[in-house]
């Protein structure tokens, strides 16, 4: 059988194993912790360990969906069923079954008990700032051993069955890997594998007042499981010695193989669980799911597509070296996609009404504009036109620049589909902002083209006045407006650097056709981005759309 060509440094791993035959399958898993929504950069960790396994579907390629629960005062079941729909929303299913630690807490008991039967384990009694001191640092400071260290085998067994039985309150003793004190990575400095919470988990309920250590019970969850490799992003670099001494002391064959890759950091993108958790519980956003969240139903919500998520995640590639990505090519990748599949439609966000003076009063007339004029399949679709229309405010102006090709008095213009119409006076409020142009018509350019050969540089997009639908439109912006939100300049709050503009609402007048818009449709306002339907608040006597993505492709001009 042939094995498929490796496109990274992972697949250059596993593909060497399966020549050299120390693996015969390729088995992944994907283990968010249920303490939140899953974001972008969790994206692209599902996209690599599902792709991966996908990839070598030949030689047994296939994905577990494993919940790291074993913090269960963080953990909640709605959780849980937010990343079970996000990870099929982005078009993945986990062939290779659906798991949690809590499934292994009896197995993961007994591993502990064996480690203390070893003399590799011994329960600790001191406090965590205490280990702490004790432990040193990475700068030099050497470690002292605890004076607990040395306990015996029984002494330890009975003490950590008390500490399971429920009889030590939170903090007041731990149970401790007897792993090496003198080595320089902080994470082989005699761990702490177990600790007391008097806390319900939202599986085992009240069965259990001590929990494993993620350290602990990664390795062996991957192991239970039969994992081959262990895909995980850099900042388990260190931790991976760890994850190989838990196997190698308990003697435990065919072990997973650790690997590391680089996380995504994306600009102007937070990508901090516990910041986002923090924004959602302030109310500075609307929830998890609020279009301008870097999480994946944030972003659905907002309308980007799974296949732009995943064509994202493929172009920036793998790597081992922590990058910073520039927000613009998730926008590029969506853009792309948009472009030739949205529908387009005609919206007027900042509206201002144009009467034609010489149109007969009541008369309603159908013209005709392009669905999609990417798609050839696309068709038409025919638009009411009227004596009132609305415009763009911005297309029009009385003392226009150089170059400005929209409405002006005496000037023409092209409506989208319809007609030439020239301004021919204006009337303005008390403050003198503009408030009805007075337009003619020349009935014979209807399609938008003259019969005499009359060039009209510019084209403007416009909605019947009469057959307009009122909706609400949000344009979405970035979050942040630092690049690097998680690198805030020292001294200064994170939360100063929210962008007051990355939600702007306003009151726009729609083509009749929007009307019946639903969720998941994506369309083309001329000239403003690409829209969808919000999820959550639009309903049919009140339209919401949010815009997903401008028309402008700034990631190429870079």
């Amino acid at each position: 059988m042939e094995i498929p060509e490796s496109s990274n440094f992972i697949q250059d791993i596993i593909v060497n194993d399966l020549k050299t035959g120390k693996r015969t399958n390729v088995h992944t898993r994907f283990p968010p912790e249920p303490n939140g929504y899953i974001h972008i950069g969790h994206a692209k960790s599902i996209c690599l360990n599902f792709g991966t396994a996908n990839k070598y579907a030949d030689f047994g390629g296939i994905t577990n969906l494993r919940f790291d629960d074993t913090n269960p005062t963080k953990e909640d079941v709605e959780y849980v069923d937010s990343i079970r729909e996000d990870v099929k929303w982005l078009g993945f299913d986990w062939k290779g079954g659906e798991y949690f630690a809590s499934d292994y807490y009896d197995k993961i008991y007994e591993f502990a008990e064996k480690l203390i039967e070893m003399g590799k384990a011994y329960v600790e009694d001191l406090s965590r700032e205490e280990m702490q001191e004790l432990r040193g640092n990475d700068a030099g400071k050497p470690s002292k051993p605890s004076p607990y260290r040395d306990r015996s085998v029984e002494e330890n067994m009975r003490l950590f069955r008390e500490m399971r039985d429920g009889k030590y309150a939170d903090g007041e003793k731990c149970l401790r890997a007897k792993v090496d004190l003198a080595s320089p990575n902080m994470n082989m400095r005699d761990p702490t594998i177990y600790r007391i919470k008097h806390c319900s988990h939202h599986r085992t309920g009240d069965k259990w007042c001590i929990y494993p250590m993620y350290d602990f019970a990664h390795p062996l969850s991957d192991w239970l499981e039969g994992i081959t490799h262990s895909i995980c992003t850099l900042e388990f670099e260190a931790h991976r010695p760890l994850y190989d001494w838990f196997l190698i002391e308990l003697g435990l064959e065919n072990r997973p193989q650790q690997i590391e890759f680089a996380r995504l950091n994306l600009t102007y993108t937070m990508m901090s669980k516990r910041k986002l958790l923090e924004l959602v519980q302030t109310k500075a956003v609307m929830g998890w799911n609020d279009p301008r969240m870097p999480t994946v139903c944030g972003y659905r919500r907002r309308g980007f597509t799974a296949s732009s998520i995943r064509e994202f995640c493929n172009r920036i590639g793998v790597s081992k070296a922590d990058s910073m990505v520039d927000v613009n090519l998730l926008y590029f990748c969506l853009r792309e996609e948009l472009n030739q599949t949205a529908s387009r439609a005609m919206a007027v966000i900042d509206p201002v009404k144009v009467v034609i003076d010489n149109w007969e009063d009541g008369k309603v007339e159908m013209v005709e504009v392009e669905n999609n004029p990417n798609d050839p399949n696309a068709g038409k679709r025919e638009v009411p036109f009227g004596k009132e229309i609305y415009i763009e405010a911005d297309d029009f102006m009385e003392e226009p620049p150089k170059k400005y090709f929209r409405l002006r008095p005496d000037g023409e213009v092209r409506l989208k589909g319809a007609y030439f119409i020239k301004c021919v006076s204006v009337e303005k409020d008390a403050d003198g902002k503009v408030k009805l142009i007075h337009c003619t018509y020349d009935p014979a350019t209807k399609g938008g083209e003259s019969p005499d050969g009359r060039k009209v540089k510019g084209t403007i997009h416009w909605v019947s006045a009469a057959h307009a639908v009122d909706a609400e439109i949000r344009l979405i912006d970035n979050l942040f407006t630092l690049e690097d939100p998680s690198n805030v300049p020292e001294g200064e709050d994170w939360h100063s650097y929210l962008n007051p503009n990355s939600m702007i609402i306003k009151q726009a007048k729609l083509e009749p056709s929007l009307a019946n818009a639903k969720l998941e449709d994506r369309f083309q306002f001329m000239r403003q981005g690409y829209f969808c339907l919000d999820s959550v608040d639009s309903k049919p006597d009140h339209l919401v759309f949010n815009r997903t993505v401008d028309l402008k492709d700034s990631f190429n001009k870079k």
